[in-house]
């Protein structure tokens, strides 16, 4: 752990303080102001596919201005989507808040290459614990995103609009952090120049498929039951104090392995820890069909973290393989942008399954994803014992 390293861990933690403070109010905000139920998770659905959508102008800025400059344009989104989100509910405006948080994606599909940055800001034997460590970061915002929810609440005339103005703040913070970060210098080269193979080679790989499904597919079971919860303890008439706890412990789940992550897919491989991520997944669907006491959302919303974890550590992991330094803007603009789309897909599905089938429905349909992402990753484990070996 570097400075540098440990500032971009810091900077990850405020993203995701950004983004548990829009789960624990985006769906709550939207109920209250939506024409109908199943529409509340909209503004959640928005800040995703304002994501998708960038991810091409993401990919485009950061060759053109390198990390640095790219992190402080989304950051500057950030800053002004957090006030468009403000003004939203203080006129009490649903399409204004959906419109708020669409254009809040841009600063999510930059930050999402937090992970990806860390790589090169170590020596490649390291890039396993690098990744797995500037993830860590994210614990600041299991402590910070959820008490700033409670906090910030009935901070002005309209509930919930001072944490918007917070989030606000937190994204000059952010931009001071990363100002102070020495990225590697962007590669000298005409920006037509077309190097390294094209994305269609890059995306037919093995490994590349499992990879972004891995990553997909984790982070879409894991949004789609995140993001429900908040309105499933509501309709259990569980306080939204419970809520930002049980997310607490949520995000916890998800950040805290980073601290040793790297070191067991270093001892242990990346498939088999990202299979021990299913796994996880799989015991919180269990937890969460056995009841809806307050012990068992926390309980399911802890295992779906540290199971995601696993997953999207590994996945970064492995992808890395699929591409070169050359094609990484490209690869990783794909990988976010099929992320992002099913990202968009479970915002969507979750409020409208959990308002109309209920919170035991939309569990029982998580499973189907879960048991995807694991029969892809038996098939590369096989596919890979079964390759002949060059000596």
């Amino acid at each position: 752990m570097n400075r540098h390293l440990l500032l971009l861990a810091i900077a990850q933690g405020l993203f995701l303080t950004n983004n548990v403070t829009f789960i624990a109010i985006n769906g709550l905000v939207g109920l209250s102001l939506a024409p109908v139920s199943w529409m509340a998770t909209l503004p959640v659905m928005g800040y995703v596919v304002g994501g998708a959508l960038s991810t091409g102008l993401v990919s485009k800025s950061q060759q053109r201005f390198g990390r640095k400059g790219s992190f402080q344009l989304g950051l500057l989104v950030a800053l002004l989507s957090a006030g468009l989100g403000a003004w939203a509910v203080s006129v009490q405006s649903f399409w204004l808040l959906v419109t708020a948080t669409l254009v809040a994606g841009y600063y999510s599909a930059n930050a999402q290459l937090y992970r990806f940055a860390a790589a090169e800001l170590c020596a490649a034997d390291y890039r396993e614990k690098a990744v797995s460590l500037v993830m860590a970061g994210g614990l600041m915002g299991a402590i910070i995103g959820p008490n700033l929810a409670i906090q910030t609440k009935s901070l002005m005339a309209k509930p919930f609009a001072g944490a918007y103005v917070a989030l606000a703040a937190i994204a000059l913070l952010s931009m001071v952090v990363v100002s102070l970060i020495k990225f590697p210098a962007v590669t000298a080269g005409p920006m037509h120049a077309d190097t390294g193979r094209p994305l269609s080679v890059i995306m037919r790989q093995p490994v590349f498929v499992i990879a972004t499904l891995a990553a997909a597919l984790g982070y879409g079971v894991m949004n789609l039951l995140m993001a429900a919860t908040p309105l499933a303890m509501q309709v259990c008439s569980l306080p939204f104090e419970d809520t930002a706890w049980v997310l607490q412990w949520h995000v916890i789940g998800m950040f805290a392995p980073g601290f040793f992550t790297g070191h067991l897919i270093k001892r242990f491989g990346v498939l088999t820890i990202m299979g021990v991520g299913v796994v996880l997944n799989a015991a919180c669907i269990a937890v969460a069909l056995s009841g809806t006491d307050l012990h068992q959302f926390l309980f399911a919303l802890f295992l779906l973290g540290v199971g995601w974890n696993f997953l999207f550590t590994g996945s970064t992991t492995l992808s890395m393989q699929a591409y070169t330094a050359a094609e990484k803007n490209r690869a990783q603009a794909a990988i976010n942008f099929c992320v992002f789309a099913t990202m968009a897909f479970t915002s969507f599905a979750s409020g409208a399954l959990v308002t109309s089938q209920g919170w035991t429905w939309l569990n029982w349909g998580s499973l189907l994803p879960v048991a995807v992402t694991g029969a892809g990753l038996l098939w590369l484990k096989f596919r890979s014992l079964s390759a002949p070996r060059t000596s």
